[in-house]
């Protein structure tokens, strides 16, 4: 008896197991081409931005660099973890602090591109309200974290 239930346990693992499996490579294939597009961008960074670039754009003025950050990230917009490896990139390349959180920030908060989209969905008023205080938001917020972070 005690061997039917183990036989009985087991097929039910390997049933789970290859269930989980199955769900795995989906879910793989649904995320490989956001994992192609991040080294892809990150190449694209590497090769056509240069740390002049960057020292031109984000010339070290705080409230200048939180507006640049906040127009850029607004136009391009992307997901939270592709926002922290383009924030990372930008920081090694000598892009100010104040810069890159308002990039982060208004990069997953805002999105120019998408705001068609958005007002079919969510009505016009809705939508313009959101995104105008996300960028007001992402700009102050820049100045807050550099200051509590003290960098």
């Amino acid at each position: 008896m005690e061997t039917i239930l183990l036989s009985s346990k087991i097929r039910r693992m390997i049933i789970k197991l290859k269930t989980s499996l199955q769900q795995t490579i989906k879910t793989f294939w649904i995320i490989l081409p956001m994992i192609l597009a991040i080294v892809g961008v990150i190449g694209i960074f590497k090769i056509f931005i240069t740390k002049e670039m960057l020292s031109k754009i984000f010339n070290g003025n705080p409230f200048f660099d939180a507006l640049k950050g906040v127009i850029a990230g607004a136009i391009s917009v992307g997901q939270p973890f592709l926002s922290y490896i383009l924030g990372g990139e930008f920081l090694q390349n000598g892009a100010s602090f104040y810069g890159v959180t308002a990039f982060i920030l208004s990069f997953v908060t805002l999105g120019v591109i998408q705001l068609p989209l958005e007002i079919s969905i969510f009505g016009g008023k809705f939508t313009i309200i959101r995104n105008i205080l996300s960028l007001i938001f992402a700009f102050i917020l820049s100045f807050l974290i550099t200051i509590t972070l003290k960098i």
